[in-house]
């Protein structure tokens, strides 16, 4: 085998590799009926379900240890049943505490901050003097995360379902347990009339609640509260 031969499968071998690093699936997705947190509308025809990936194993897919830095992902799947489209244009999906609050979703930035334990520039004691803004960009392993992962969708056709994480901050949060008595809630998703929608006046659903401790009942070889996420040293 001569040098060039070599050196070309030595290139292949590596192009291989990185494809291969690059490649991530998150697990598919199961029937929504099988997950434990899940609230179902009847009158509406909607069905949300919430799936928290709280361990290292379970979140293995991913480009970086949430986990880890006490970022929780969340799975959200959303089936829409009716015969009208669902506008998320303004949803609001905040996980509420036990002991009170709201979370939103974390937003690239914020999970870069709390990973690599950068300083908020806007929480940073203020001068009398104008000062030239600096912004630190978000590591690109989150960005391909957010692409390739999050709960994107704007709007739900009739007869689909669709699915996506979002991830929260839970690294402040007192309680060494932060999941327990915890809950996830939706609200502001809008229907409007027609399949494709036909110009009438948008109605808003129901606000759905969907607490964690369904999730933590399931599992079986868990600490008192089921809540694997790791808490960093504040």
């Amino acid at each position: 085998m001569n040098l060039r031969r070599l050196a070309y499968l030595a290139v292949l071998l590596l192009c291989a590799v990185t494809a291969n690093a690059a490649k991530k699936e998150a697990p598919p997705l199961a029937d929504i009926a099988t997950y434990p947190m899940l609230e179902k509308h009847d009158k509406e025809l909607v069905t949300i379900a919430a799936d928290p990936y709280d361990t290292r194993a379970r979140a293995d897919f991913f480009r970086i240890d949430y986990v880890g830095h006490s970022i929780l992902p969340v799975r959200i799947i959303i089936r829409n049943d009716s015969d009208h489209p669902l506008d998320l244009s303004a949803v609001r999906i905040q996980l509420e505490p036990q002991h009170g609050g709201k979370l939103p979703a974390a937003l690239p930035e914020e999970i870069h901050r709390r990973v690599f334990h950068v300083k908020n520039p806007t929480q940073q004691k203020k001068l009398p003097f104008p000062t030239p803004s600096f912004s630190t960009p978000v590591d690109k392993k989150i960005l391909q995360d957010d692409t390739d992962f999050s709960f994107r969708t704007a709007t739900i056709a009739p007869h689909t379902t669709a699915s996506g994480f979002l991830f929260y901050d839970i690294a402040d949060l007192d309680d060494d347990y932060p999941l327990r008595g915890a809950d996830l809630y939706f609200k502001m998703i809008k229907t409007s009339g027609g399949k494709t929608g036909d110009g009438k006046a948008s109605t808003e659903l129901f606000p759905f609640t969907l607490p964690f401790d369904k999730y933590l009942a399931t599992k079986t070889s868990a600490p008192p509260s089921g809540a694997h996420v790791v808490k960093t040293e504040k």
